[in-house]
């Protein structure tokens, strides 16, 4: 058996690969066009933490953890050609699917950025749902991050997938309505009606795994060795909102809070994220789903203020003095929303969460106070400003 995981060099997939490795003897065959180097480059940033080469990560995987069993290919998901050998030599019977430009801001810059996210994510998971079909690879458990930004922000509880509409007396089950904020999300939501359509016409076991809000530094394989550390980005247009509050404690910088941060965000930590994909993956083949599931992979929802100030009182453990600090949105959003999001399923799958936040925000700052260095000269990519290219 192999097993395929798209976006291997990324934040999420990196520790994903390391999971699902230390606990297979399958092959696991690991594909990424290293482009997110590339795109946290372009605006001027750089990850916190020293990110390796994929031929040192591979070999400090097989020296800490004996996973012999890695395999690393360099190449564009978006090149059909490219998809159609990978896929025609290893005959995946599970593709984790988690290759994507996943910035919401970097896809706001402008057309042209918002042109390139779109087709890039969207050409990726065409070409592999459409290869499998023409591989004869139909049985193939395909497993997608997506993203709980495609619920947009409803005053109604959100279902972990689909949604009871009713209408002249008449009810029906409908997939959840594509509600996104940005060209980044959008593109998630088309990902899952491709899913869908993919499944209906093409009978392909489907895992939409909708992924909230990670945070963490690292993970039990990860923190054996620096060679296998993920990726930490903290800048405005990569890092997610933790990530850049817990950077900007460190740096000395108050944590700045858009407007009066009272809307609550779906998170789960980087262990339960990657548990969670990595229990899907290696499922026993005669209980993996036949149909389509929709996982929303979220352990709590937490308010954007709630967050800033767990990271201040945190922050005193580690001899950081963190003030909070407001300041005007640049985004039109709805700055007390109350999300409620259902879970149940995905719960069920991890056994529940392994991470509290506080926990998560001590890892956090346990990693990040060995580089403050790194973390202080790109300060001023805490906000959005001129990018690297002009």
């Amino acid at each position: 058996m192999s097993i395929l995981l798209t976006g291997a060099d990324g934040y999420l997939g990196w520790p994903t690969a390391l999971r699902i490795a230390t606990r297979t003897d399958d092959r696991v065959v690991l594909v990424d066009n290293l482009a997110r180097r590339r795109w946290v480059g372009d605006v001027g940033a750089t990850s916190a933490t020293p990110v390796a080469s994929p031929d040192r990560r591979l070999d400090a995987a097989r020296e800490v953890h004996d996973c012999s069993n890695l395999s690393f290919v360099e190449g564009d998901l978006v090149e059909r050609g490219f998809v159609d050998e990978l896929l025609a030599v290893h005959e995946p019977e599970v593709v984790v699917h988690a290759a994507a430009q996943p910035s919401a801001p970097y896809s706001q810059i402008n057309g042209e950025r918002a042109n390139y996210t779109q087709h890039n994510n969207m050409q990726a998971t065409r070409n592999l749902l459409w290869g499998l079909k023409e591989h004869d690879l139909t049985d193939t458990h395909f497993v997608e991050t997506t993203t709980t930004g495609v619920y947009g922000a409803p005053e109604f509880p959100i279902p972990e997938g689909g949604a009871t509409m009713e209408n002249q007396g008449e009810a029906d089950g409908v997939p959840f309505p594509n509600m996104s904020g940005s060209w980044y999300h959008s593109t998630k939501g088309f990902d899952a009606q491709n899913l869908r359509l993919a499944h209906d016409q093409f009978d392909i076991p489907v895992s939409d795994v909708r992924t909230a809000i990670v945070y963490g530094t690292e993970t039990a394989e990860t923190r054996e060795d620096d060679r296998l550390k993920t990726r930490f980005d903290f800048d405005y247009y990569f890092g997610t909102v933790a990530h850049r509050f817990c950077a900007q404690a460190v740096a000395g910088y108050p944590v700045t809070v858009y407007g009066k941060g009272k809307q609550r965000k779906p998170f789960v930590s980087l262990e339960d994220a990657i548990e969670g994909l990595a229990r899907l993956a290696l499922g026993d083949a005669d209980d993996r789903p036949e149909g389509l599931t929709v996982y929303n992979q979220v352990t709590r929802a937490i308010s954007i203020v709630e967050v800033a100030e767990t990271i201040a009182d945190v922050g005193g453990e580690f001899d950081l003095d963190v003030a909070v600090e407001h300041f005007e949105n640049p985004r039109d959003e709805d700055e007390t929303h109350k999300m409620e999001i259902e879970n149940d399923r995905y719960a069920d799958l991890i056994g529940g969460q392994d991470q509290t936040f506080e926990d998560g925000v001590r890892d956090i700052f346990e990693t990040l106070t060995r580089y403050s260095d790194t973390i202080e000269s790109y300060e001023d990519r805490f906000l959005p400003g001129v990018l690297a290219d002009g």
